[in-house]
């Protein structure tokens, strides 16, 4: 029962800002700060995550990137802009995760150690308000970027954005944003929320030098000193939260904010936002800083 009591209102409720270093600019250019948030799954009551993720805007991040399942509950876009509202200030980008779309429903935890939970909602009618939701950020200057690009200021880069819909829900349209991403671009960002690999390869082959997505939750219920039993999509447990690689560029996978209301409890997996610093890139291309 402790054990039980710990992971639904301690460590559930216990926020931890990640932060790392991504060498991915030319030299001589200046870093910036692309804060991460995804994974909320937000009701109206989380009073104390509301509060924790409006006191992110004391950052100062130059970009602020959302990559899904933002809400849980259909009365819940008033609470997420209230969250959001001193970051919806900069500049930001977003895309939607199954969740933003359909509402979560009871299920026995234990399936994931078998399969994952893609598929579930494939005969049902989006059951949140989405279209709210999305336009709410889009309000405010933030980018819808499900199955488009675009080009966007970042401090003083120009950075060239490829964005897609949820893998999970079979939505993402890749073919809509294929090609080579603009190498005049001073950054070229990848954005998804689940980070599916081969997606992930897609946008590697094109040229985007950072990939950011949510989705795993870190795996929500991990072993000490073992990690994640399972990542709920096609990427493998090591990657399952943290900067890594993939192929020619950088992946963040963050394990995000929230958890399923049917299912709230998280243990040895904080619930984060992270805080990526962008610097000049090292001699060796393949060195990743992570502090």
């Amino acid at each position: 029962m402790a054990g039980i009591g710990y992971a639904t209102i301690v460590e559930r409720n216990w926020f931890r800002l990640r932060r790392f270093d991504v060498p991915v600019l030319d030299r001589g250019q200046r870093p910036v700060r692309i804060l991460h948030l995804t994974d909320l799954h937000l009701t109206p009551g989380r009073r104390r995550l509301i509060d924790w993720v409006r006191s992110l805007s004391d950052l100062q991040p130059d970009l602020v990137v959302n990559t899904g399942d933002s809400i849980a509950h259909p009365e819940a876009v008033p609470a997420l802009l209230r969250a959001l509202e001193p970051l919806l200030a900069r500049p930001g980008l977003f895309v939607y995760g199954s969740n933003d779309l359909y509402a979560p429903r009871p299920k026995n935890p234990a399936r994931y150690l078998w399969r994952t939970s893609k598929g579930d909602n494939q005969q049902h009618v989006p059951s949140l308000p989405w279209e709210e939701l999305g336009a709410g950020m889009a309000a405010e200057g933030w980018l819808d970027m499900n199955n488009t690009t675009a080009r966007v200021k970042v401090g003083d880069l120009d950075v060239a954005v490829g964005g897609i819909h949820d893998s999970h829900i079979n939505r993402d349209r890749y073919d809509l944003i294929a090609g080579p991403a603009p190498r005049d671009a001073d950054l070229r960002l990848g954005v998804m929320h689940s980070p599916e690999p081969r997606n992930m390869s897609l946008f590697a082959a094109d040229g985007y030098q950072l990939l950011l997505a949510g989705h795993t939750h870190g795996g929500q219920l991990c072993i000490p000193f073992y990690g994640a039993l399972v990542t709920n999509c096609g990427i493998d447990r090591a990657r399952v939260k943290g900067l890594h690689r993939h192929e020619s560029a950088y992946l963040h996978v963050s394990a995000g904010l929230g958890t399923s209301p049917f299912a709230p409890a998280r243990f040895a997996c904080f619930p984060e936002a992270s805080l990526l610093t962008l610097v000049p890139r090292l001699r060796d291309a393949s060195t990743t800083e992570v502090r």
